[in-house]
């Protein structure tokens, strides 16, 4: 596969690129991550997402312990090229580390941040000790 198409995209000076990921069916929007040119590769080669996780400075093949791969439908980057937008399909329903629908469960409520998604699945239950 010719990476041209790789060097069409703005990557910031770590060699990322934001990744914003949107349920294909519902357009909601699951998660926030990031790919390096190798993550994004291997996201075009296996049609599921791969990010590069920055905690842990490696690759990280979304759903490689929890089972909730996501199934990429859709890859779009915006006008600037300096971010991708995947629309998947999120396989068990659960895109969130913290066991709930989407990374995005926290609503400002005019003075704070409160939690108004619910766990759907016990963290401890998805990633064992």
């Amino acid at each position: 596969m010719n990476g041209a198409w790789l060097e069409e995209l703005r990557w910031n000076t770590d060699g990322l690129i934001a990744v914003i990921v949107q349920d294909y069916c519902s357009a909601e929007v699951l998660m926030l991550a990031w790919m390096n040119r190798e993550a994004l590769k291997r996201t075009v080669e296996l049609g599921e997402a791969v990010y590069w996780s920055r905690s842990r400075q490696r690759l990280w093949h979304k759903g490689e312990l929890s089972g909730h791969i996501q199934k990429v439908r859709e890859m779009r980057a915006d006008c600037d090229h300096d971010t991708l937008l995947l629309r998947v399909e999120q396989k068990g329903g659960i895109a969130c580390h913290t066991g709930r629908r989407s990374c995005f469960s926290a609503r400002y409520d005019q003075t704070s941040w409160r939690t108004v998604e619910p766990v759907l699945r016990d963290p401890q239950d998805i990633y064992p000790s």
